[in-house]
């Protein structure tokens, strides 16, 4: 089997695990508010363990998927890789540990904004609408200008279009020839 579509799976199989693992543990959570809670609020008490092993899965399969995509997106692999190696801090540095929780999230929301951008080039210009919502999302939220969506709900506007572009990544690298 080819690289890219090794590549793919690891993608499609990373980003959709997480997807649906992070549904599940919102419904879950009790009191849980996509609003007014942070996405890694998930990753603190009863929905710890599902969480915090899906992102750090979601982490290392992205980190796996980036190494075998080189040949199709030479110098965006690096930001994909960045992209993996954020989201494997999150998991394995759950928000209550600060700092390091900070960098992983930091990491994966920028570096994945600006690998879908990168990787839209001469492909797929969708890719580059989500990695624009993406990044002008997380400049919002990092100046804690979250409108009527709430802290919760932009951050869900950062992460949900990295979570779509991820797994047409992945299926475009199934299909590459």
């Amino acid at each position: 089997m080819k690289e890219s579509k090794i590549a793919g799976y690891l993608a499609l199989i990373g980003t959709s695990q997480f997807l649906i693992l992070m549904i599940v543990a919102e419904a879950l959570y009790p009191g849980y508010s996509v609003k007014n809670n942070y996405i890694s609020d998930l990753g603190v008490g009863r929905t710890a363990v599902i969480f915090n092993v899906s992102v750090a899965l979601l982490g290392v399969l992205v980190i796996v998927a980036s190494i075998l995509m080189r040949k199709v997106f030479s110098y965006a692999s690096y930001l994909v890789l960045l992209n993996g190696i954020g989201a494997l801090i999150v998991g394995l540095f759950p928000e209550t540990t600060g700092l390091p929780h900070l960098i992983g999230a930091l990491s994966a929301f920028l570096f994945g904004g600006l690998a879908a951008i990168l990787t839209s080039i001469k492909r797929n210009y969708f890719w580059t609408v989500l990695g624009a919502i993406t990044l002008i999302s997380l400049f919002l939220y990092l100046g804690k200008m979250y409108g009527p969506l709430g802290n919760g709900g932009l951050e869900r506007l950062i992460v949900y279009p990295e979570l779509v572009w991820g797994i047409s990544l992945g299926t475009y690298l199934i299909e590459y020839k």
